[in-house]
């Protein structure tokens, strides 16, 4: 069995980073471990959250790790809570990256063409380091905008996004995936880029409604494809449509909360489709 290690936080309440990747990645047959990096009471759209920083977990943990000889064949990297758990990051990653295994980075610091509230505006370099370590990035259009110093705006054409993938390229990441793009209007998916110029996309129907927690929920699909063999694109879309399958689910049920997608109904559907 695979075994993957993912740093990000622990949102109590709000269905997102750990508590959503640690179900998704294991539904999908592949060993998560976890290093906490924080430990929210609810995720930051919420007002009034609690935070209990564990920067000073991330090292020892590491040396512990590494005197029992802890192999991963995948790290990946999600919501981290300043700019010294970037360079935190960027050093556990140096300690466990091999010829073999892969980095994942899910820039998870903006949307709609905002940072989120715990940011200030030094914390996309400090994110962009990260990136620096990655053999796969993984930002939405507001996320690549920031770590790239490009304006953000509403629409984009495919050869602007191109752009942005180049640009995210120019950071020393291996391959480049920008999700929220389908390439029209009323569409929405992925597209991306490896280190030769090679693109490859996917679009499916955007719907209406909007949770927090969906890319979250994408990035750790995309792992757990990856590390099951599946290419890059085949994870990206079985990823996009079990998306865009939980926000259905979501929005069809009465009493759904409002701050995240009902993914575990879904996930039955999700390890059917590695079959």
């Amino acid at each position: 069995m695979k075994r993957v290690v993912t740093l990000q936080d622990i949102s109590c309440l709000g269905r997102c980073s750990i508590t959503v990747a640690l179900p998704v990645i294991s539904a999908m047959g592949v060993e998560c471990a976890i290093v906490p990096t924080a430990v929210l009471s609810t995720h930051t759209m919420f007002k009034g959250f609690t935070v209990c920083d564990l920067s000073d977990q991330i090292e020892p943990i590491t040396r512990h790790w590494l005197s029992q000889d802890i192999k991963f064949d995948a790290v990946y990297t999600g919501y981290l809570a300043s700019e010294e758990q970037c360079g935190q990051t960027v050093d556990f990653i140096k300690s466990f990256k091999t010829d073999d295994n892969m980095v994942i980075v899910d820039p998870a610091m903006a949307d709609h063409g905002k940072l989120y509230p715990a940011f200030g505006p030094d914390f996309p370099k400090a994110m962009a380091s990260v990136c620096g370590q990655a053999d796969l990035v993984l930002p939405n259009l507001t996320e690549a905008a920031f770590l790239t110093g490009t304006p953000y705006r509403e629409d984009w054409s495919e050869t602007e996004v191109k752009g942005l993938l180049e640009k995210l390229l120019a950071l020393g990441c291996k391959s480049a995936m920008i999700t929220g793009y389908g390439g029209g209007k009323g569409k929405t998916g992925f597209i991306a880029m490896d280190g030769n110029g090679k693109t490859l996309s996917y679009s499916h129907t955007l719907l209406p409604m909007s949770y927090h927690g969906t890319g979250d929920i994408f990035s750790s699909a995309v792992v757990g494809g990856l590390m099951r063999g599946l290419g890059l694109r085949e994870a990206g879309v079985i990823a996009a449509d079990f998306v865009s399958r939980c926000i259905e689910h979501t929005s069809a049920q009465p009493n759904a909360p409002w701050y995240g997608v009902e993914f575990e109904a879904l996930l039955p559907e999700l390890m059917e489709k590695l079959k």
